[in-house]
């Protein structure tokens, strides 16, 4: 198969699942709440993108240390603002 092709077809699959994060996002700023989101998925989740970051760096691959640090931010902000309303909200 075409070299060109594989790496479009990892590329468009890292776009996707990369920034299928900041819809959630926007919708949680917006909001102004994220009660329904799942804490303890979200930490695992994070976890997960940064091993795959760690790995990423150690093969010295681009593309998986490009998409993940993104997704790594994205899901930090998750995890942040909920912990951060969900004290603030418990705290009233």
């Amino acid at each position: 198969m075409n070299e060109f092709f594989v790496e479009l077809i990892g590329m468009l699959g890292a776009i996707c699942t990369t920034f299928c994060f900041l819809p959630q996002i926007i919708k949680i700023l917006q909001t102004k709440h994220a009660r329904d989101i799942s804490l303890i998925m979200y930490i695992i989740l994070t976890i997960g993108v940064f091993l795959w970051l760690i790995y990423g760096i150690l093969i010295h691959k681009w593309p998986i240390i490009l998409a993940n640090a993104v997704t790594f931010i994205f899901c930090a902000i998750i995890v942040t603002v909920k912990i951060t309303w969900e004290n603030k909200n418990n705290g009233k």
